[in-house]
């Protein structure tokens, strides 16, 4: 099937296996790796990705449910605030897990300017990281929050 979508603010047009996964689509024939399949059933968050701006787990999706849409994934995420205060706060260990945290955080950002940590553990309680112990990636998110706010 052609499909014809958007990624990363660059206009794609590709011809795709109808069962062929919007994750797999993303790393395998576009090469943007920094979508990671994890569990392949929606459940570890490191495969996602922005559709027409709201998250999305991609290992969940075909590839041709995203036609026409503009999908941005962790290479095209512009947040450097977010980025700096995961980098800041070691909010990452193997990173295995980080780009999925990154997209749901820029995310949940965007709809939440001042959040608390109840929030923001919610906000996040969807992605899985077996390295960091989630407490500093909760402080990366708050601490970007507060930038933002600050900036704005």
């Amino acid at each position: 099937m052609r499909l014809s979508l958007e990624v990363n603010g660059e206009r794609v047009a590709h011809d795709v296996e109808p069962r062929m996964s919007l994750a797999d689509f993303l790393r395998h024939e576009l090469r943007l790796t920094g979508t990671k399949v994890g569990c392949e059933h929606g459940v570890c968050g490191a495969c996602t990705v922005h559709l027409d701006g709201e998250p999305v787990r991609s290992c969940l999706l075909l590839a041709v449910q995203a036609d026409g849409s503009a999908v941005t994934t962790v290479e095209g995420l512009d947040a450097p605030v977010l980025r700096s205060a995961f980098h800041e706060h070691h909010a990452l260990q193997c990173g295995f897990c980080t780009p999925g945290f990154l997209m749901s955080a820029a995310a949940f950002l965007r709809e939440t300017t001042e959040p608390d940590e109840t929030e923001i553990r919610a906000a996040l309680s969807g992605n899985l990281c077996r390295c960091t112990g989630y407490l500093p990636l909760i402080a990366a998110v708050e601490e970007a929050a507060a930038r933002m706010v600050q900036g704005a």
